[in-house]
């Protein structure tokens, strides 16, 4: 399977380190490997997506192993389900690839898979493809999925933003998705740092138009973080775009910061 171009969704074939589609749209490597797939005309800001830091104090927490059991979960499920004829996973809102790396060496079972990692953040894009080259990575947007119909048989969606319609389209019949998100009482400490009143987070039953519920599970467990990990884990959420200077600052200087991780973990079937 290759790419599909964002231009005229023809597909992209390699020539000497450059994608190329029949209608002569260029898509050149980068020298980290990935595949710029985001036209201008598509970006919603200069620079869309994380930023560098960001991507960096994601990488800082997640190599501490703080979410290793959502990692290990996430991994766990896609081996149990897919068969050994899988083809390609698509891990969407890829980040630094943390969670898109355990899934390929938990679907090393399967021969001919190729597994897929794609976000609008480039600096992100940058940082997956150099550690772990034999996946496939893209900055290409959620919403414009650079792939064939039919051509997955399996994406992951951790928090991001992907249309119901683009997941029916490229998910093959039979296919799965795995989406990941807070639950309820998901870092409700942090919430008490920024708001006077702590809501739980919205549960509303998400609907997959063309697809059917198979499984839903909550994973959740407590976290004891030092000053630095609390930042990192803050600079990863939204929450970091409300919490002023004096949040950052309480955070900085914790030595045994408590919180509670909350996720809801769905997985899907195409109809």
């Amino acid at each position: 399977m290759t790419w599909l171009c964002p231009l005229c969704q023809q597909p992209l074939t390699l020539e000497h380190q450059s994608w190329i589609c029949s209608a002569h749209h260029q898509f050149d490597c980068a020298k980290e490997g990935y595949v710029n797939l985001l036209p201008v005309q598509h970006k919603r800001s200069r620079q869309p997506g994380d930023s560098a830091e960001m991507i960096q104090a994601r990488r800082d927490f997640l190599d501490a192993g703080y979410y290793r059991p959502l990692q290990q979960r996430v991994a766990e499920i896609w081996a149990q389900r897919l068969p050994d004829t899988a083809d390609a996973v698509l891990d969407i809102g890829c980040g630094e690839g943390y969670y898109t790396n355990a899934v390929a060496d938990a679907l090393a079972h399967c021969g001919h898979l190729q597994v897929y990692g794609l976000d609008v953040a480039k600096v992100a894009i940058r940082f997956a493809a150099k550690r772990y080259p034999q996946i496939r990575f893209c900055v290409a947007s959620s919403h414009r999925l650079p792939f064939a119909d039919k051509s997955l048989d399996g994406v992951l969606r951790i928090y991001a933003p992907c249309k119901a319609a683009e997941l029916a389209r490229v998910v093959k019949k039979g296919g799965y998705v795995l989406t990941v998100t807070p639950g309820p009482r998901h870092l409700m400490q942090f919430k008490a740092l920024i708001y006077q009143q702590i809501k739980l987070h919205d549960t509303a039953d998400e609907q997959l138009a063309g697809f059917t519920r198979v499984t839903q599970e909550a994973l959740g467990y407590s976290l004891h973080l030092n000053g630095e990990a609390a930042t990192a884990l803050l600079q990863m959420t939204p929450f970091a775009w409300r919490a002023d200077e004096g949040v950052w600052q309480r955070l900085a200087q914790e030595t045994a910061f408590f919180c509670e991780t909350d996720f809801t973990l769905t997985l899907w079937q195409r109809d």
